[in-house]
């Protein structure tokens, strides 16, 4: 099993949970990436300090997602729900593999999912079909308006089946102290072990 661990900068909790699961799970390949990270930087110095103190090791190089590395896994796991939603956008024909972390292992709200799913696929569509039909009739400033007046509604339902959903994001210790990224590493732990429970089962 491919797995591909996803949060923004991949230097804090996506290696994080790399390095977990390779420390506790071998069986498993495993990487990580950042929505808007850059090439081939270390772990956050904190978060390999973490780390190190609960005698996990890292070596760890960052890297952007790409479909190449969407291709590679069987599992993208993302830190939060945006994050998830940016690579539903971003990369849609792959979007059966994107859960968030706390989703995947918890199996609530599979269905709010689902719909969700439908949702900003209907969305896509009616977009671009109205700007095709419309796009050489009106100039760009009439055309945004009229757009997001003719999507209001189909946007309103979006945001309402989102707000219903489970708080299922991990904690940003982006520019917390020890304590802080000791803290987002047990919530981490604390998934990395029902995912392998779920993996054996």
């Amino acid at each position: 099993m491919r797995i591909l661990f996803i949060c923004t900068g991949n230097t804090c909790r996506s290696p994080m949970a790399e390095a977990l699961i390779k420390h506790k799970y071998p069986q498993v390949e495993v990487q990580s990436a950042g929505i808007f990270a850059g090439e081939n930087q270390r772990a956050n110095h904190t978060a390999i300090e973490a780390l190190q103190l609960e005698g996990i090791p890292i070596d760890h190089r960052s890297q952007p997602v790409t479909d190449k590395l969407l291709n590679w896994s069987d599992l993208v796991l993302t830190m939060t729900t945006k994050h998830k939603q940016s690579l539903i956008l971003q990369y849609p024909k792959f979007q059966d593999k994107y859960f968030t972390f706390k989703e995947y292992v918890s199996e609530a709200d599979k269905k709010v999912w689902q719909e969700l799913k439908q949702a900003y696929a209907d969305y896509e569509e009616k977009r671009s079909v109205y700007i095709q039909e419309n796009q050489h009739k009106l100039d760009n400033q009439k055309l945004e308006w009229e757009l997001n007046e003719f999507l209001r509604n189909d946007l309103d339902a979006i945001q309402k089946m989102e707000a219903s959903l489970i708080n299922y994001d991990i904690s940003d210790p982006f520019g917390g102290d020890l304590e802080v990224y000791q803290k987002t590493l047990r919530e981490l732990d604390k998934q990395v072990e029902l995912l392998i429970k779920k993996i054996e089962d």
